[in-house]
């Protein structure tokens, strides 16, 4: 089943890193990313942001620790948006 969320989050992947998506698992962690670094982190962060449409807080940010995160908090912040229905909260 292909997952639009996580396609867009392999999107934000690959502007932050310059990667090819496909690299990207949901077993993904800094570890496995060489420029996952702090300033690769607040990268990443930018790239999801621009890509949902969405603003992190701190809490958020430093909750970013792996890509099932990362999944989970985009989905909750999506999921709490108000503005659009829901079947459109995962397109681009």
């Amino acid at each position: 089943m292909h997952d639009p969320l996580l396609s867009r989050v392999h999107n934000a992947f690959r502007s932050a890193f310059d990667l090819d998506p496909r690299s990207i698992t949901l077993d993904t962690q800094p570890r496995d990313v060489t420029k996952w670094d702090s300033l690769g982190h607040a990268t990443l962060a930018y790239s999801l942001e621009q890509e949902f449409k969405i603003h992190f807080d701190i809490d958020e940010l430093m909750g970013l620790e792996n890509m099932r995160e990362i999944i989970r908090v985009v989905r909750r912040k999506l999921d709490a948006a108000p503005s659009k229905p829901a079947d459109e909260r995962t397109r681009p």
